[in-house]
């Protein structure tokens, strides 16, 4: 007999949940190691980000509203083309801050960091 569906979509996303439940358990105990060698460094870093990121989104959408209704007011482009160039904007900036933060956040690790990045990359893309 077939099993139902149902069942099938339940065990698939409770092994997906055991394994996203263990891949942040290790990260977790990974990134305790890491903030005993430099709690204060590390600390400092994470609340200046959070401030920054929080300020930088309220910011990010005060610009956003003000670009648009700029556009609407000074061309007689449709609302589509209008949100299609603040999306285009978005995607450069995304890009270069994406690139300009990667190039930021290379570093010496501990060598459990990168085991566990490299067992949960070979995790996620089902390799042995």
């Amino acid at each position: 007999m077939e099993k139902p569906k149902n069942k099938n979509f339940a065990n698939t996303a409770s092994r997906i949940s055991a394994i996203a439940s263990s891949l942040m358990d290790l990260h977790v105990r990974i990134a305790l190691q890491e903030v005993d060698r430099e709690k204060r460094r590390l600390i400092s870093g994470g609340i200046f980000l959070a401030i920054g990121g929080i300020l930088l989104l309220l910011v990010l959408i005060c610009i956003h509203i003000i670009f648009y209704l700029f556009l609407i007011n000074y061309n007689n482009w449709n609302i589509v083309y209008n949100l299609l160039l603040i999306i285009f904007i978005d995607l450069m900036l995304a890009g270069i801050s994406l690139k300009l933060g990667g190039k930021l956040a290379k570093g010496p690790y501990l060598p459990q960091t990168l085991e566990g990045l490299g067992k949960t990359t070979k995790a996620v893309l089902g390799k042995k």
